[in-house]
């Protein structure tokens, strides 16, 4: 089985200025690329090569699951920008929101706060237990909630590479920015099938 990186859903330049059409070209068009191409070759002779990305991500170490897991947890995080955006929370999610952070803007800063305090590379993330709990995940490298049986709702890339062309060292700033570009929409639906996600993977 050949694992491919899908066609991005929007062009480019779309995410600008908050994410540059350069930062994508090489974001995307070069890193997740990568991640695709270097799991294909060392997944030929493991006996997860056919299995779905989640399984491989759950059974296994090393460089087969730094690949793996780099390739699920970018397209996760583009495809939370794709479509028409809708940057205002809403229905079940907001409400879970409120009851586990306060308020939106209290999520908004102690998640940005979380991204910045991660040392070195990694992912911040928002996952749901099948329940519909709320907690903020900070994640080393390519490791994601899936491996805690958390199902994940929103991911915020802190690997220099996300970010250094558009804001240098400005971690803090790049992570604010993209509220602006988040469709709401799309992380709302994953709150909303999470049972579904939970089913599948675990």
């Amino acid at each position: 089985m050949t694992y491919k990186l899908p066609l991005l859903q929007f062009k480019e330049d779309a995410l600008e200025p908050v994410i540059s059409a350069k930062t994508m070209s090489f974001h995307y068009g070069k890193h997740t690329k990568a991640y695709f191409d270097n799991l294909n070759k060392l997944i030929t002779e493991s006996p997860l090569n056919g299995k779905s990305l989640e399984e491989i991500i759950i059974n296994s170490k090393g460089a087969i699951f730094n690949n793996a897991s780099q390739a699920w947890n970018h397209i996760f995080y583009f495809s939370q920008f794709a479509g028409d955006r809708n940057n205002k929370l809403g229905g079940d999610l907001r409400r879970a929101i409120e009851r586990d952070f306060g308020s939106e803007i209290g999520f908004k800063e102690r998640f940005v706060t979380e991204g910045v305090n991660i040392f070195g590379s990694g992912w911040v993330w928002l996952s749901s237990d099948v329940e519909g709990h709320l907690q903020i995940d900070k994640c080393q490298n390519a490791d994601n909630p899936i491996l805690n049986s958390r199902i994940p709702l929103l991911a915020f890339d802190v690997w220099e590479h996300a970010y250094y062309l558009d804001y240098q060292n400005q971690r803090a700033e790049h992570l604010s920015a993209l509220w602006m570009i988040l469709n709401w929409e799309i992380v709302e639906k994953r709150y909303k099938e999470r049972t579904i996600f939970k089913d599948k993977c675990f």
